[in-house]
């Protein structure tokens, strides 16, 4: 029996134990198949879910930003829908206030 391995119970020896998950996530990953779609993909959500970074810096805002343009890119449906209402309403108070600012820059002058 081996114990130097991420396991000390665990014989790696053993032709019938399966072999862990690599990665990060490998104790929420035991028993699934590390090639299998699904399984990727929960990882990579967990990833996500996990990720910490400073929301109060511009890398943060754009990494948040960049965070909701793939999550709108993966949804699909009412979710999609949502997603570029979401984004149609924030331009569209964009134009509005450059629109103001314009005008009350031409109204200086």
């Amino acid at each position: 029996m081996s114990v130097t391995g991420p396991d000390p119970g665990r014989d790696e020896d053993c032709p019938l134990d399966p072999p862990l998950p690599p990665g990060r996530f490998a104790d929420d990953l035991v028993g699934l198949d590390p090639d299998d779609p699904d399984a990727q993909a929960f990882a990579a959500h967990l990833d996500r879910i996990e990720r910490s970074r400073p929301s109060f810096t511009v890398e943060g805002y754009l990494a948040g930003v960049g965070d909701f343009a793939t999550s709108a890119n993966r949804a699909g449906g009412l979710r999609r829908l949502v997603a570029v209402t979401v984004v149609a309403l924030v331009l569209l108070g964009v134009l509005y206030a450059v629109w103001n600012a314009l005008v009350a820059i031409s109204g200086m002058l």
